[in-house]
């Protein structure tokens, strides 16, 4: 039996509605070099740094170009659409109002910090968080731990003390490899993927507050 004193929160797909807008980019891409991407392709891509994730799209689609280079091009068109077309999931501004001031918060992000910038500002919730990590500041991407470590460590609390909540398999992995409590929240984008060895899966951001105020209020969490 352990208290909760933090919940980090993934941010593409579980905060935000950008899953949708890096398929669209993705398949855009795939089609220039007259190539089709599978879904199972892009889920494999779902929560990794993003040189890691565009050499999966590479080598999946036998493309003759550099990872480097194709991630410039996919992240001019993604800036585009994210400045453009951000939106925040259901329930999220619920969620973190229910969550204020009761636990630290945190985003652990695969994405780099350019993107969690323009999310940050579009949104106007930075004020809501006390920790962030981005791709940037870690070698190894999803499932690789590192990315929950690091904000663990941040906040300055126990792994067994923080509830993960994540929207891919990935993302989730990686959560419960860091040692926390993961809710996953499936979308209609990753509800195919694994899913079963999380603690608890989540209709949506809704039900997942409902759980963690479940753990708030008994003010213990058991694993």
């Amino acid at each position: 039996m352990k208290k909760v004193k933090a919940v980090i929160f993934d941010m593409d797909g579980l905060m935000i509605d950008t899953e949708r807008l890096y398929f669209e980019v993705e398949r855009i891409m795939a089609r220039k070099f007259g190539k089709e991407v599978k879904d199972e392709t892009l889920w494999k891509m779902m929560g990794r740094k993003p040189l890691e994730a565009i050499t999966v799209f590479a080598e999946d689609l036998e493309l003759d170009i550099s990872p480097k280079k194709l991630l410039e091009i996919r992240d001019e068109l993604f800036v585009k659409k994210l400045v453009n077309e951000v939106e925040p999931m259901p329930g999220l501004f619920d969620i973190l109002n229910i969550l204020k001031g009761k636990v630290k918060m945190a985003i652990a992000t695969g994405s780099p910090q350019k993107f969690l910038k323009i999310v940050l500002d579009k949104l106007k919730i930075e004020s809501y968080f006390d920790v962030f990590v981005t791709s940037d500041e870690v070698e190894k991407g999803k499932p690789d731990p590192e990315v929950y470590n690091t904000a663990v460590k941040r906040l300055k609390v126990a792994p067994f003390e923080c509830v993960v909540l994540e929207d891919s398999s990935n993302g989730a992995l990686a959560a419960v490899r860091a040692g926390c409590y993961t809710i996953a929240v499936p979308t209609v984008y990753t509800n195919k993927q694994d899913f079963s060895f999380v603690n608890y899966v989540a209709k949506d951001l809704k039900d997942a507050a409902e759980k963690i105020n479940e753990f708030l209020c008994s003010q213990e969490i058991e694993f």
